[in-house]
């Protein structure tokens, strides 16, 4: 029985992806010792990384959608006919102008 730290590595990542039958398929080849396994352990090191990240993105975009955010809105198309504030003092202070008077506050 061999002990290498890369197809350990694999297994965790895989049993991490609840992939459990690959795991211990990969266990089984790490204990053969085949050279063409060996040669593979860095793309499936690597394929296995990117799985990891797809699915950490499809979470997080499953997440957002649960959440129902709003809608990303900006000034373009804020209508100021149809509300109190000032429109003059939301640019200003959109543009980062602040004055030292208040006069339009």
């Amino acid at each position: 029985m061999r002990h290498d730290p890369a197809s350990a590595a694999i297994v965790i990542m895989l049993r991490e992806l609840k992939m459990h039958g690959m795991a211990h398929a990969v266990a089984e080849l790490a204990e053969q010792g085949s050279p063409a396994f060996e040669a593979a352990q860095p793309m499936l090191s690597q394929l296995l990384k990117a799985e990891t990240a797809e699915r950490e993105v499809r979470s997080v975009a499953y997440q957002l959608k649960l959440a129902r955010f709003p809608a990303y809105r900006d000034l373009t198309g804020f209508d100021f006919a149809h509300s109190e504030v000032n429109e003059a003092l939301v640019r200003q202070l959109h543009r980062c102008e602040f004055r030292e008077d208040a006069q339009n506050v």
